[in-house]
């Protein structure tokens, strides 16, 4: 029995808590970003590249939600404040690796904590079993959407 349905009447509803829910979490998140000083892509890419010895731009753009031509400005803001370096690929000549400098480490070390521990606080406002059908819930819907459903 298939119970899947194309019925507009049937998924508006779920779209609309879908838009405002993540509106309401940009209306929460955005301003503490702001208050550490970063815009949100620039949260976003220094957020993405803590903690790993840096990626190709190919990787950073799949990883973070930002299109190329808007991660390449933002990366070369970031590298104009002292951030974030580029270093060529030794495996693949055509590419280039985007790696936080010793200032960026210490600026992902000091914002990334203090904006998790600000999302934590309404996070935990829901209980472990919320988070995980949460989880399960997001993941099947991207599912419905990628080319491999």
């Amino acid at each position: 029995m298939n119970n899947h349905t194309s019925d507009p009447a049937a998924f508006m509803p779920l779209l609309r808590e879908l838009v405002t829910a993540y509106q309401a979490f940009e209306a929460y998140a955005i301003p503490h970003i702001k208050q550490l000083g970063l815009t949100p892509a620039q949260f976003d890419v220094i957020a993405t590249l803590g903690n790993t010895e840096g990626m190709t731009f190919k990787r950073l753009g799949e990883r973070t939600l930002l299109y190329k031509t808007t991660l390449t400005s933002v990366v070369d803001r970031l590298e104009a404040m002292g951030y974030v370096q580029r270093i060529p690929c030794p495996d693949d000549r055509r590419s280039t690796i985007a790696r936080l400098t010793g200032q960026g480490e210490a600026l992902f070390e000091e914002v990334f904590p203090r904006h998790r521990d600000y999302l934590a606080r309404r996070f935990g406002r829901l209980t472990e079993a919320e988070i995980a059908d949460g989880i399960r819930f997001l993941r099947r819907m991207r599912q419905a959407f990628s080319d491999n459903a």
